[in-house]
């Protein structure tokens, strides 16, 4: 008997899938754009659902970019991370270099890196030096389910017959209540499930994601199983499975020859990632080349989409972006390394 979830047995990981790749129904709204010393913000809509979502990009010192969308009027406040981060990050202005034809095309300071936003569909491509490193919902799985007020539990006979398989369909999906074995989870609030997909041109090498029994160089995760993050005491778990065990780390590493970069997505809420490898036509110095590329899609229960692009270009150089994010760990001497010392 299974103790765990499987990852198709998760109600928010199930409705997410549902969404196939293809064209985003979102589309950015470039007139409500606003610029600032801090920050860019501008509104995107779902061309079906007319929710508003408001989008926030900044860069940060030393090469870390920012992105969060939000509901633009939630009915409540939605829960934001605390204490992750060890104070609020000093940003640096953003230049518009371009704002026409549906393209908004933003510069940082130093103009080593340039933001360059599509409206419709909505996507957002970070480039170097003419190169593009990594593309936001280029495969058009931006997901956002917006806070609705709960459905009435009292019905008409009329309405009862009409909103049956409504209200089964409710239940397949998890909407408001989901069942485990003998475990109910009811959702006060109802679905509230964020996710993203993130293209990465030219890497087919990514890390990190701790902590599983896996092997140090990620999986594809085309056979379903998708790596998850949520603590878990498992007792004789097994090796070479993607569940979590005793810790979560949202950090991402990819890696190629010339350049590392990660993604930090900043949720606390239980969380999926699905990756992807294959080969991929770009164009490179006005040539098309075939290169690897790897798509990485974040999937959490709750929240707000927080993610930090750490853009590297060396291993040394993201992991000193990510510890002036988070902090850095203390030196610790346990009892037996100081024995051994002694002992040595």
């Amino acid at each position: 008997k299974r103790t765990f979830k499987k990852c198709n047995q998760i109600a928010f990981y199930r409705r997410q899938k549902l969404l196939p790749p293809g064209k985003s129904l979102y589309r950015a709204l470039l007139d409500s754009v606003t610029l600032s010393d801090e920050n860019v913000k501008f509104q995107i809509i779902h061309e079906e659902n007319k929710v508003l979502l408001q989008v926030e990009i900044c860069e940060i010192e030393g090469n870390i970019f920012r992105l969060k969308i939000d509901e633009a009027s939630p009915l409540r406040a939605r829960y934001k991370v605390p204490d992750v981060l060890i104070k609020e990050p000093t940003t640096q202005r953003l230049f518009i270099l371009q704002k026409e034809a549906g393209i908004l095309v933003l510069s940082s300071v130093n103009e080593d890196y340039k933001v360059q936003i599509t409206a419709n569909p909505f996507q957002v491509e970070l480039q170097s030096k003419g190169e593009t490193v990594m593309s936001m919902n280029s495969n058009g799985l931006l997901y956002f389910e917006h806070l609705q007020p709960p459905p009435s539990d009292r019905y008409t006979e009329n309405e009862e017959a009409a909103s049956g398989s409504s209200k089964e369909k409710q239940e397949d999906l998890g909407l408001w209540q989901e069942k485990f074995g003998r475990f109910l989870d009811i959702k006060a609030h109802g679905p509230s499930s964020v996710g993203m997909d993130f293209s990465l041109y030219g890497f087919e090498h990514v890390y990190g994601i701790p902590q599983h029994t896996e092997a140090l160089l990620l999986k594809n995760t085309s056979d379903g199983d998708a790596y998850r993050l949520y603590n878990l005491d498992i007792f004789g778990h097994k090796i070479h499975d993607k569940i979590g065990i005793y810790g979560s780390v949202p950090l991402l590493l990819a890696h190629k020859p010339n350049r590392t970069s990660g993604i930090f997505w900043l949720n606390s809420s239980e969380t999926l990632v699905d990756i992807t490898t294959k080969a991929a036509e770009v164009r490179v110095s006005a040539k098309q080349r075939e290169v690897p590329l790897t798509d990485v899609r974040w999937m959490s229960e709750s929240g707000i989409i927080d993610v930090f692009l750490l853009m590297g270009p060396t291993a040394f150089d993201l992991f000193k972006q990510f510890a002036q994010l988070t902090g850095t760990n203390s030196l610790n001497w346990s009892r037996y390394s100081t024995c051994t010392w002694e002992v040595l």
